[in-house]
């Protein structure tokens, strides 16, 4: 034991020995001398993103090495921003160690930009620049401005401000941020649909009244076309001609839209009535403006059902997947696993996302 503790106490004499005064005092002092000069990309430098060249090289950046006073190992960071907003929520575009160039592939440049809530398809100023770190010690580089172009590859969407919305139980009239929205079957698709609550009419202006537009601004403005069906670039409002709950449709390449009054039931073996090929009828939901869905609570045994508007089959969902997601036609028909008292709900109101849920009282 004795030995032990000799042993300890030679340890922190050692260490005492090594770390002297003297020997803290030579250490190197990191301090900055020369921040770090961004040369590549130059400013007014224009970038059009497209998800066809996803992993090719958007731009490299370069820049002239920092100095700290020393040999160190430099962290470099490419950061960007909206332009004017001083850096106070910058994106990093790459980080190395000790190098002076970068290269940022355009699905890295395209995230970045949508992430400062740049709009898909629409030129956005921003601003670059290179941020170089040893420890605590930071140092920025010159600011250049850059344009981007992003894209999306989501499915294309129009919007549908009006009159109508506030009423409608939709946040602010005539305002395509919180309008409602149609959505395109697909990427690169021009087959807009989505379904819409027109509130009764109060004979308030202009309140039967909405456009298009493709952007969530007044951008990609599109009016009723000069026949009836048709929609034009420019023109007059469209109008609802009653109030109601409607499937709309709209091709941006054939300039046509289609407005379909809906009333939306549950049918099928499940439900009371049984499905409706012997004339019996189907049980009719209810809509909610505030929850944007459609309820009916119902008796159902252990079968089938479907939603179907109109009473008709033009127009109906069932579940392919078997997963609270809808399809139309002729989908699969919805399990209902076991009898009893159950409220149903039917949520068409976001665009080709539609749901369903069946729950146990």
């Amino acid at each position: 034991m004795k030995n032990i503790t000799k042993s300890i106490i030679a340890l922190f004499a050692v260490v005492a020995f090594s770390c002297t005064v003297q020997d803290v005092q030579d250490r190197p002092v990191i301090e900055g001398v020369d921040s770090p000069v961004l040369t590549a990309p130059t400013s007014g430098a224009a970038y059009v993103l497209s998800p066809v060249n996803a992993t090719a090289q958007a731009e490299r950046f370069t820049w002239k090495s920092a100095n700290f006073g020393g040999s160190v190992e430099v962290v470099y960071s490419v950061e960007i921003d909206k332009k004017g907003n001083a850096f106070k929520t910058p994106k990093e575009l790459a980080s190395r160690k000790s190098e002076n160039q970068a290269s940022v592939s355009v699905e890295i440049m395209n995230g970045a930009a949508l992430a400062l809530k740049s709009t898909p398809f629409t030129q956005a100023e921003f601003e670059v620049r290179v941020k170089a770190t040893v420890g605590t010690v930071v140092m920025i580089s010159n600011v250049v401005g850059i344009v981007i172009t992003p894209y999306t590859t989501e499915n294309p969407k129009l919007w549908v401000p009006g009159g109508y919305a506030k009423a409608s139980g939709y946040p602010n009239n005539w305002d395509p941020a919180t309008s409602p929205q149609l959505s395109a079957s697909a990427y690169g698709k021009v087959d807009f649909e989505g379904y819409i609550y027109f509130a009764p009419f109060k004979g308030v202006k202009e309140e039967d009244e909405y456009k298009f537009t493709s952007f969530p601004e007044w951008k990609g403005e599109y009016a009723a076309g000069t026949a009836p069906g048709t929609i034009a670039l420019s023109g007059p409002n469209f109008k609802i001609p009653a109030s109601g709950y409607y499937k709309i449709e709209v091709d941006t390449e054939k300039l046509t839209y289609k407005a379909t009054a809906t009333s939306w039931a549950v049918t099928g073996s499940s439900t009371p009535n049984g499905w409706p090929d012997n004339g019996v009828q189907d049980h009719n939901m209810t809509y909610n403006p505030t929850t944007k869905v459609w309820t009916v609570t119902l008796n159902l045994s252990a079968a089938e059902i479907k939603f179907r508007a109109n009473d008709g089959w033009d127009l109906a969902y069932g579940d392919d997947g078997a997963n609270g997601s809808l399809e139309p036609g002729n989908a699969a028909n919805i399990k209902v696993p076991s009898a009893g008292n159950y409220t149903i709900t039917l949520d068409l109101s976001s665009p080709r996302n539609y749901k369903y849920t069946l729950t146990k009282n």
